[in-house]
């Protein structure tokens, strides 16, 4: 059954209609390959086999009789362990939180995919409360690569992108900030979208605020179009959720890359130091989309780095979501989590506002570069992966982990559609990512332009071995 986590969810259901394979059969598969895995990545923090083939089984019966329920009865799934899972612990990294409150609820995104007949393999890892790019806490230690488990996952959703890169399942939600899908996809060799701000609704709401965004992590951009087509619709609980969408995202899938405007900004007009490697295979895929009929301009956004305004709202955040914690909890916090909050809280009203208006002229400013471009095409980062267990690469002289991703958090504060494309590899056998950008509410082009780059076979899902798997 190993093959059948190698599959994506579009071919795993495509599987059940045919009656090739069961829902019981690939959520065994994934289950085996989670717990394979987890001694040497440590993707999970908790594995929920028993309701998961509990739920396969009837999935397996509904697709007997030939009713099966929505868009992904019995495809194998993980959830971030930000995002509540009815009847499962959401520790959010941090011993801080009560494992026996009530959790009786599931966020909206979650809430769907079990309307849809997903089936829950578990928890992924994150750093405490998603606060940092890299996936490491005090709870549930070092989450590693899965190319190479001596360099770190990203982060902060670096456990669904160690699983799904991997074969734990084919489908995870991940949350992002800042960059926390389209980090860990950059690093790990998936796909990630982070969709337009209230595309996906989110509860309970993020003390980032609208920083925050909930993304499907997946091996391809069907598979995340399809993800999309489900979770992508209002909830009440969320008043800032969007209207539905116009159309299936899967259904606009074809439309191919003929005739968009794209513009390719290999550094941010120079602010930013990319490794030679990464701006290579960005560039070699640009070409192809250019090739596929794109129009191609190199050129830059009018962006200046925003890094300051966003650490005051990124802070600001951090000291909100750990405000109830008394002296002795905060001493159990991750230093670097202990550091920002204290900052964070010293931040007046007028200094907050102020990192707003700045907020909002890049937002201007973004808007009125893509009234001429459809696209906007960078690195999602500089580098490749780099040592785990640490916040910043050795010797880079950065101080927090928004100093090596220089591409990712502008667009968390334009609320923009954002995503990560594999691209091909350093030297090293790393990954390397390309960042599709559009305008906002245009989620539906991202995923076009990705999944050409798929179709084109730009952009790969190559499949890691590390020892333990």
């Amino acid at each position: 059954m190993t093959e059948l986590t190698e599959l994506t969810a579009v071919r795993l259901l495509d599987g059940y209609r045919k009656g090739e394979w069961s829902p019981v059969e690939a959520t065994r598969a994934a289950l085996e390959q989670a717990e394979a895995i987890q001694p040497e990545v440590n993707a999970f923090v908790r594995l929920t086999a028993e309701d998961a083939l509990e739920r396969a089984r009837e999935s397996e019966e509904r697709w007997r009789r030939g009713e099966p329920r929505g868009l992904l009865d019995g495809v194998p799934v993980t959830v971030k362990d930000i995002l509540l899972l009815r009847g499962t612990p959401t520790l959010r990294g941090s011993r801080a939180v009560d494992p026996a409150g009530r959790w009786d609820e599931d966020a909206p995104s979650v809430a769907r995919l079990r309307e849809h007949g997903a089936v829950f393999l578990g928890k992924t890892t994150t750093p405490e409360y998603g606060w940092k790019g890299v996936t490491d806490s005090p709870l549930s230690g070092v989450t590693r690569n899965p190319w190479d488990p001596a360099r770190t996952a990203g982060g902060s959703s670096g456990g669904s992108a160690a699983a799904v890169a991997l074969g734990a399942g084919p489908l995870s939600l991940g949350t992002d900030g800042g960059g926390s899908v389209r980090i860990p996809a950059s690093f790990c060799g998936i796909f990630a979208l982070k969709p337009t701000y209230g595309r996906v609704p989110l509860y309970p709401a993020s003390a980032f605020g609208t920083l925050a965004h909930v993304g499907p992590m997946t091996r391809d951009a069907a598979d995340a179009a399809l993800l999309m087509d489900v979770i992508g619709h209002p909830d009440s609980r969320d008043w800032s959720a969007l209207a539905p969408p116009p159309g299936a995202y899967a259904e606009g899938l074809a439309g191919g890359v003929r005739g968009l405007r794209v513009a390719y900004s290999p550094s941010l007009g120079g602010q930013v130091a990319v490794r030679p490697a990464v701006a290579t295979a960005v560039r070699r895929a640009v070409e192809r989309l250019a090739e596929l009929g794109a129009y191609v301009t190199e050129t830059d956004p009018d962006l200046t780095d925003p890094v300051e305004a966003f650490h005051t709202l990124w802070f600001s955040g951090a000291a909100r979501v750990t405000q109830h914690l008394g002296p002795r909890q905060r001493e159990a916090l991750d230093p670097g989590l202990r550091e920002i909050c204290a900052r964070g809280a010293r931040y007046s009203a007028l200094e907050y506002l102020a990192a707003v208006d700045v907020r909002m002229d890049l937002g201007r400013r973004m808007g009125h570069f893509h009234d001429t471009y459809d696209l906007l095409v960078t690195p999602t980062l500089p580098i490749t992966a780099f040592e785990a267990g640490t916040e910043v690469p050795k010797g880079s002289g950065h101080r927090r982990w928004t100093g090596w991703t220089p591409f990712t958090y502008p667009f968390n504060m334009t609320q923009q559609p954002a995503a990560s494309v594999p691209v091909g590899a350093d030297g090293d056998g790393l990954p390397i990512g390309l960042q599709l950008v559009a305008a906002r509410h245009r989620d539906d082009l991202v995923l076009r332009a990705a999944h050409a780059l798929y179709e084109a076979g730009v952009a790969t899902a190559g499949r890691p071995t590390p020892s333990g798997s």
